[in-house]
């Protein structure tokens, strides 16, 4: 392995990055003989660099493949009419296709990346569906709104859960549904008037696109921190109802960071903002909720006082709690008059949502089903949780807040030496050990680019899954302990 071919890898790489890989590529004789990891906030290479160049077995094709960058679908030197050539593959899809270059899905793969829970039998959790009746009646199309008999399951659900003892109650008139999350997202989208519209850093990737597309509202990121917990203060809310704000998006619980507000935040949030601004409240993570008694889970639907005066709009669905993201249903609940401009949304946007998936779903959203299936799954997903924070912290990853919902753990890389500290280089090893996890990057929503993010401490980040199966996150743990061993990046003492 020459200098040069180093040369032409770092050339590869983000602004960003070029500060750490002139660093990483540099002569031996910046290196100490012992090979130990130095971490050190000028300087984030490590005296590896001298092994890296002399060792086989590390794999000319590693060292030689390009590092990935996030960049448009379409080649700029090509001309095709009237293709928007700025569209690109972003979050999870672009680390898939990535993948798939290298051979995903073959079974050696471990996906660590996807946004998606186990689809297997859990115990404790109902028997997956294997076969789907269809009815003479599901042969037609379903009402864009969705049909009946699911939406009034949906109401009857959230009164029993989150509505006890309130005289407001939510009726099949308050749900709108949707072939999907993002399908609900673009409904929402596309029903919003002139607006100024916050959502928070770091948040779910397809935001993004859903803030580029639509220009009836202007996006104002606001971001939040790790130093306390990345949660949203009240104070911030203030601000942004003061600056003229009159929607605000937001997950709850939070993707990628795992966390979740607390009831008192989530009642004082409600409290600030109603009759002021239209709160937009994805929760497809509500269940997957760790911090109170087994069993229970958070949603605005406790907070909303009168269900069709309050401005909140509550988006969940089959995918993430009843684990069958392939049926691609979803809904959102809210006022009528929301309702009503979401199901014209849905007529010219995506005309409706698969009528006999709709049909099969109406059982399983029984609230007492409900709530057995929550205390399995909490209870399956929280032991999932604890053994991938236990492997990480071990290898020397630390958490200052654990992550008390989702399937996520937000993972912070400035300690790690050269190419590891970064999003875009940690993925890259990932890839060469078939793991797939995610760059932080793409969590730091940019829509229309207006800003630049060559400084972005979301660099230092990604975000694993531990969706999969148990057997998949042992595989997944012993990689990315196989990289830090390989880059000397292990804890003194580590195995001992």
């Amino acid at each position: 392995m020459n200098e040069s071919t180093f040369q032409q890898l770092g050339e590869t790489l983000p602004e960003p990055l070029k500060h750490s890989s002139s660093q990483f590529f540099a002569s031996e004789s910046s290196t100490q003989t012992n090979g130990s990891a130095t971490p050190d906030a000028k300087r984030p290479a490590n005296p590896l660099i001298g092994r890296l160049k002399s060792e086989s077995s590390l794999g000319i094709e590693r060292m030689d493949s390009p590092i990935p960058i996030p960049g448009p679908l379409a080649p700029p030197d090509v001309h095709f009419p009237a293709l928007n050539k700025q569209n690109a593959a972003t979050g999870v899809i672009w680390c898939t296709d990535r993948a798939s270059e290298r051979g995903y899905p073959n079974e050696n793969w471990v996906n660590l990346g996807q946004g998606m829970p186990e689809t297997g039998d859990i115990p404790g959790c109902f028997k997956r569906p294997e076969t789907l009746p269809v009815s003479f009646e599901s042969r037609e199309y379903a009402p864009t709104s969705g049909i009946k008999e699911m939406r009034q399951a949906i109401a009857d659900l959230y009164n029993a859960h989150y509505r006890q003892g309130k005289a407001s109650k939510y009726t099949w008139e308050n749900v709108n549904i949707a072939p999907g999350g993002r399908a609900a997202l673009t409904r929402i989208a596309a029903v919003l008037g002139d607006a100024y519209l916050s959502f928070f850093l770091p948040d779910y990737t397809a935001y993004a696109e859903m803030l580029s597309l639509f220009k009836n509202f202007a996006p104002i990121p606001v971001p939040l921190y790790e130093t306390d917990g990345y949660r949203i203060h009240m104070n911030i809310i203030k601000n942004e109802l003061n600056r003229g704000v009159s929607a605000i998006l937001t997950s709850n619980p939070r993707n990628p960071t795992g966390q979740a507000m607390t009831p008192t935040e989530l009642k004082e949030l409600h409290d600030l903002c109603r009759n002021k601004c239209l709160l937009i409240m994805d929760e497809f993570y509500s269940r997957y909720y760790y911090d109170g008694e087994l069993g229970e889970s958070i949603s605005s639907a406790s907070e909303v006082e009168d269900v069709n005066k309050d401005p909140v709009l509550i988006i969940d669905g089959l995918t993430k709690f009843f684990r069958l993201p392939g049926w691609r249903v979803s809904w959102i609940i809210g006022p009528k008059e929301y309702i009503n401009a979401l199901s014209s949304a849905g007529s010219y946007l995506d005309g409706g949502t698969n009528y006999p998936f709709q049909e099969a779903a109406v059982p399983y959203l029984n609230p007492d089903l409900v709530k057995r299936e929550t205390i399995a799954l909490q209870r399956h997903f929280k032991s999932k949780r604890d053994y991938c924070i236990d492997r990480l912290t071990k290898m020397g990853f630390q958490f200052k807040v654990k992550p008390n919902s989702t399937f996520y753990i937000w993972v912070d890389l400035s300690h790690l030496p050269g190419k590891l500290s970064n999003c875009l280089g940690f993925f890259h090893e990932a890839l060469h050990e078939d793991v797939i996890v995610v760059p932080g990057i793409f969590f730091d929503l940019n829509p229309l680019s207006f800003r630049e993010l060559s400084d972005s401490e979301m660099y230092s980040y990604i975000r694993i899954s531990y969706g999969p199966e148990l057997d998949s996150l042992v595989k997944g743990m012993d990689r990315i302990e196989t990289i830090l061993r390989r880059f000397n990046a292990l804890p003194e003492g580590f195995g001992y």
